[in-house]
């Protein structure tokens, strides 16, 4: 599909922002040359061995460990009979355990599939099953929800649990031993022996087994990166090695990057790895420079993310506009030492001009704000990291990315007008697993991707989104679906309709308002709340309920959220 289309295939739109990309960034990458993310991996922990890759909790895994570690664990669930596209699933914040997995999977030959720890069981059953994952790798803060899902996934052979400090020896095991006394930090659960296994446990046997190297291909599947969709059914975007193996060097030319870039650079990874925007742009952006990602487990922890920047050295930082504005607003980041930030990088949701503008004015950085999808590994657009001032666009198409603006009939726009952004290039993914209607849907017959934002092309070349086409919500970056939070809803006894919107909110970009008709009068904010809380993630909750005699609706019944969301009362 469309990982296999090139900036050089016919019905090829102009290409305007060519004439304003920095100087040195070329038009094409080769991306037919690329080899996998295993050869990523190899080439990089063998050539920058003694370099630190991961740092965590004030302890650091070398490229040479991130290998050792990441081999035991290939040779273990080689042991276990996981055959090249097996799903391995990694249920983890940013901890040591989640880069050893994710390396030891993909040199396993597996597909991966990331899991927001923070997922209910019902979210965890849908997204296991969907994907056929037959090992799951889960931090025991998180091991509860497992043990409730557990039941309705017997496709699921084995669950392994990993302790916040597993992975870095003996000060791990300490950094595992202090989490453990965090109040309510490790909820007690129980999983069936012979389905459970310790993390350590399998790091013990892998070293002890010999690890053969699996023969992977660019177009086999190296991730299950699952995304929502208009009808609220989590889909997986099939991501190939290509994929992202094309994303990280489409990355490393934009920002004029060479090969060997990574001494003393650091990147400070809040966003967590499970998420498309911290995978490639950060995790194997610096695997392939050579460099150091500094894992933040919890950024929710504002003092304590600021308490870390004040100790570490550190060269970039990427985030999402509410983590930078909470950043912001702590009285101690006046202390952080900025002098060394080459870059902040935004993704995941619009920036805030304010935001932006108090950024700059603490750091003396601008951010680069970029623009990406799930299903295109993740980066379509960016700003030139020679910015001066954040520019409010999402910046231009990066090396061998065509996009074009297309209106209801598919017709391409010319420059100024809006319409549905599309893209076509080597990192936009081969489909949906196990859902050819939904790709059909997604592809344009020229191979474009339809991303189902509404932008514009300045001029220039410059992409600026204008708006979501769809009712999608975006919560600090993550998406939220209007018909997921309904069904949920309307699930409850005391509800007769429920329309679900978003609103804006100065803390997360964007906040859910259910709007609900009562079938019991008695029905209260707080009931709707809790009966939630049990079946959805806590970003995907209300925060507002509005009870209303009615819903605004057409004339076939349909349901107008956007009468809610602008406040008519149409009948």
């Amino acid at each position: 599909m469309g990982e296999g289309s090139s900036a050089m295939e016919p019905n090829t739109p102009p290409r305007p922002w060519l004439a304003a990309y920095p100087a040195g960034v070329p038009a094409e990458i080769e991306a037919d040359r690329l080899g996998t993310l295993v050869e990523l991996i190899e080439t990089s922990t063998r050539r920058f061995a003694d370099r630190p890759a991961v740092t965590c909790f004030g302890v650091s895994l070398t490229f040479a460990d991130l290998r050792r570690e990441g081999e035991a664990v290939a040779a273990w669930l080689r042991g276990q009979g996981i055959a090249k596209g097996d799903r391995v699933a990694i249920m983890m914040p940013n901890v040591p355990a989640f880069p050893i997995v994710l390396v030891g999977a993909l040199l396993a030959g597996a597909t991966v599939v990331n899991v927001n720890p923070l997922y209910t069981p019902r979210e965890l059953i849908h997204q296991l099953r969907d994907a056929g994952a037959r090992v799951l790798f889960v931090l025991e803060n998180f091991g509860r929800t497992v043990a409730d899902a557990l039941p309705e996934l017997p496709g699921l052979e084995r669950v392994v649990v990993a302790g916040a400090g597993d992975g870095l020896g003996l000060k791990g095991s300490l950094v595992t031993l202090a989490a453990r006394h965090l109040k309510k930090a490790v909820p007690p659960f129980a999983l069936p022996p012979e389905r459970r296994t310790a993390f350590k446990a399998v790091l013990a046997a892998g070293r002890r087994a010999t690890f053969r190297p699996v023969a992977v291909g660019p177009d086999d599947l190296a991730f299950l990166q699952y995304t929502g969709g208009t009808t609220g059914v989590s889909k997986g975007a099939m991501l190939t090695h290509r994929n992202v193996a094309a994303n990280v060097e489409q990355s490393r030319v934009w920002f004029g990057m060479r090969d060997d870039e990574g001494p003393g650079r650091v990147m400070v990874t809040a966003l967590p790895l499970y998420h498309i925007f911290a995978l490639t742009c950060c995790f194997f952006f610096m695997l392939r420079l050579g460099a150091c990602c500094l894992l933040v487990p919890n950024p929710r922890d504002i003092a304590g993310f600021v308490a870390l920047l004040r100790k570490h050295r550190f060269t970039n930082l990427s985030g999402v506009n509410t983590l930078f504005n909470a950043l912001l607003n702590h009285p101690d980041i006046g202390k952080v030492d900025w002098s060394r930030l080459d870059y902040a990088i935004a993704g995941g949701m619009a920036m805030q001009a304010p935001v932006a503008r108090r950024w700059k004015a603490v750091t003396g950085r601008p951010v680069i704000e970029g623009y990406g999808l799930s299903e295109t590994a993740p980066v379509v657009a960016v700003n030139p990291p020679t910015l001066h001032d954040w520019s409010g666009t999402i910046g231009y198409p990066v090396p061998s990315t065509e996009v074009c603006i297309r209106d209801d009939a598919g017709a391409i726009l010319p420059p100024g007008q809006p319409g549905e952004l599309c893209v076509r290039g080597p990192q936009v993914m081969a489909g949906y697993w196990g859902r050819p209607d939904e790709t059909e849907r997604a592809m344009t017959p020229d191979g474009f991707f339809r991303t189902g934002d509404v932008a514009l092309i300045e001029p220039d070349g410059q992409v600026r989104i204008v708006d979501r086409m769809k009712d999608m919500i975006l919560v600090s970056g993550f998406n939220v679906y209007p018909n997921e939070v309904e069904d949920v809803l309307a699930a409850h006894p005391g509800v007769l309709e429920v329309a679900v919107v978003g609103e804006p909110s100065g803390e997360t970009g964007e906040s859910v308002v259910a709007h609900v008709v009562r079938r019991d009068p008695d029905l209260t904010a707080e009931a709707l709340r809790t009966h939630a809380r049990a079946a959805l993630t806590a970003y995907k909750v209300p925060r507002r309920y509005v009870f209303r005699d009615s819903l605004p609706k057409t004339n076939v019944g349909k349901v107008l959220r956007r009468a809610l969301r602008e406040g008519e009362t149409i009948g």
